[in-house]
């Protein structure tokens, strides 16, 4: 059992360049002073470009200039900061993992399960899949799991966090703008809190060419912060007592036969 009474979250929704320097830069620029939690969209080090780019002269260490300055600025603020960027794997092609870095009052990563073969995009001809082994971080008391974009769409890993003690779901994304694309965000974002009995804090890079709409959402699917389309940063406070009263009212996890 976890003991935690609130965290406070910032979600910075900004669209990351295709000069690491610059988007290292806006770290400590956008780091708010002020939140538990701070966290930046999908590979906020780097964006990935032209589709079909090569993108293995981005990517770095954990411990290289982006994952140094998030550790920086995370210190400096005194908060978890969670960001993406792409890492080196080792791969014989030079592919880069996409990656959420976790530093500050925790430390961890995660390597992107499901690459975005989808929507008219191929994103594993560019990136290397993680190993399929969910992630959960203990930030301030809270078990997080960590998901990135794509993953949204695939259930199972939101359960399997869940089932591994999962309290707060951390989503950084670059969701790419089309039609539908924001009713489908909106709508998986609230199921998969809904449907888990779960917090949910999604940060995504900003339009034109993403979506925007970085939110947090509660276990009962209510909004309890959400963006527009641009640059914007937003904040909520989470609530444990929130977490027990839908599990109470909604038992799903408890009432599962299969």
């Amino acid at each position: 059992m976890s003991s935690w009474d609130t965290l406070s979250i910032s979600l910075v929704q900004r669209a990351s360049g295709l000069d690491p320097a610059a988007n290292r830069a806006l770290l400590a620029e956008l780091t708010p002073p002020d939140s538990d939690l701070v966290v930046f969209p999908e590979v906020f080090a780097r964006d990935f470009g032209k589709p079909g780019s090569d993108l293995s002269p981005y990517a770095e260490a954990q411990d290289g200039p982006f994952g140094t300055e998030l550790a920086r600025v995370a210190g400096e603020r005194g908060a978890t900061v969670v960001a993406g960027m792409l890492e080196i794997s080792g791969d014989p092609d030079g592919r880069p993992f996409n990656t959420l870095l976790v530093r500050g009052g925790a430390k961890a990563s995660y390597r992107k399960i499901h690459l975005y073969d989808s929507f008219g995009y191929k994103e594993s001809d560019a990136l290397v899949a993680g190993e399929t082994e969910p992630v959960v971080v203990d930030i301030d008391g809270v078990p997080t799991g960590l998901m990135t974009c794509y993953d949204l769409r695939f259930p199972e890993l939101t359960r399997r966090l869940v089932d591994q003690g999962a309290e707060l779901i951390v989503l950084p994304a670059a969701w790419v703008a089309g039609p539908r694309k924001v009713d489908h965000w909106q709508t998986l974002v609230r199921a998969r809190a809904i449907e888990n009995t779960v917090f949910i804090a999604a940060a995504a890079q900003s339009a034109p060419r993403y979506s925007g709409h970085s939110m947090v959402v509660d276990p009962l699917g209510d909004v309890l912060v959400e963006a527009g389309d641009d640059d914007e940063t937003v904040a909520a406070t989470i609530e444990r007592s929130v977490l027990e009263e839908a599990r109470r009212t909604n038992p799903s996890l408890v009432n599962r036969r299969m």
